[in-house]
């Protein structure tokens, strides 16, 4: 098992100053953001234009670094309600899957999603007709499509899942449909979800994981409830009791997380994703984060290798 970092965070640098930086300090592989250079909304970054690749230059500048690519992120919804959303989301995925088996990248992680203005059944059986063809076209190219268990709970108007992969029983549907799993255990504590006991019997399935932890804000949840804010919904990413820290700074169980990802077999990357808000607001405080958050990991790693159930 390698410790990585997804690259979003780094919004401000270019892909290969993130290669440089990632080679410069030991990190073995990166995650890289690749959303539409062309969106509009500009929520996440583009760090890697998958329609304008030069393979040939950055496999170089990767081997120059000595730093692999773990996976390609662009994290979407997939059933969008609306028909011209929903196919740029999927002629994007397609991109994006074209552009991992140009570079050799084993994985193209994405969401499920939700179609918002209909049940959530209805939602399942229009993602059985949309996930086998992208797996297939994947699979033929030597690329996996993994799935991040997030809520994306802004999504839906009134703050419920809307991405559906968010817990156990959904993997077992999701991976009916060809998919693998990529596990980040922070989205599990905001449900009321083990995140070590929920992943125990997927391991196996996990191709990829990602490390986010979560802060319970105290008291907080007594006002509202698991749902979060019901009244004012003015942000619909403001979870009201808890919020996303770095690994080490929250509740997650980093020993028994990577403990269990160790005894079970897991030989993938686990990719720092940062969105703390305390260890933000400019590239070096972002960096510091990462470099923070991969001490949590490597001793957690130290441990589980040293000591094997």
């Amino acid at each position: 098992m390698q410790i990585g970092f997804l690259t979003a965070a780094l919004r401000d640098l270019t892909l290969p100053e993130i290669v440089r930086w990632a080679g410069e300090t030991g990190f073995p592989a990166i995650e890289v953001a690749a959303w539409p250079v062309d969106d509009p909304r500009r929520l996440n970054p583009a760090h890697l234009d998958v329609r304008h690749l030069d393979a040939g230059r950055l496999t170089e500048q990767l081997g120059e670094a000595g730093v692999t690519i773990s996976s390609i992120a662009y994290y979407e919804n997939h059933l969008h309600p609306d028909p011209r959303e929903r196919a740029a989301r999927h002629d994007h995925l397609r991109a994006c899957i074209d552009a991992a088996a140009a570079l050799g990248v084993p994985s193209v992680g994405t969401f499920i999603g939700r179609d918002t203005t209909t049940t959530v059944a209805d939602s399942l059986r229009q993602a059985e007709g949309i996930f086998p063809p992208f797996v297939e076209t994947a699979r033929s190219a030597g690329v996996e499509i993994i799935i991040e268990n997030c809520l994306m709970s802004g999504w839906h108007p009134d703050g419920y899942p809307a991405n559906l992969a968010y817990s156990p029983e959904l993997w077992d549907w999701m991976f009916e449909l060809g998919v693998w799993l990529n596990y980040d255990p922070s989205h599990l504590v905001g449900i009321g979800i083990d995140p070590v006991a929920a992943l125990r019997p997927y391991v196996a399935r996990t191709h990829h994981a990602q490390a986010k932890d979560v802060e319970i804000l105290a008291g907080r949840i007594d006002r509202t409830g698991f749902g979060g804010n019901a009244v004012d919904r003015s942000d619909q990413w403001d979870h009201a009791w808890w919020r996303y820290r770095l690994p080490g700074l929250g509740v997650v169980d980093w020993a028994g997380v990577v403990r269990t990802l160790v005894d079970g077999g897991f030989s993938g990357v686990l990719s720092i994703e940062h969105e703390d808000p305390v260890h933000g607001g400019s590239v070096e405080a972002v960096q510091k984060g990462i470099l923070l958050a991969r001490e949590t990991l490597r001793a957690a790693l130290t441990s589980a290798k040293s000591s094997p159930a």
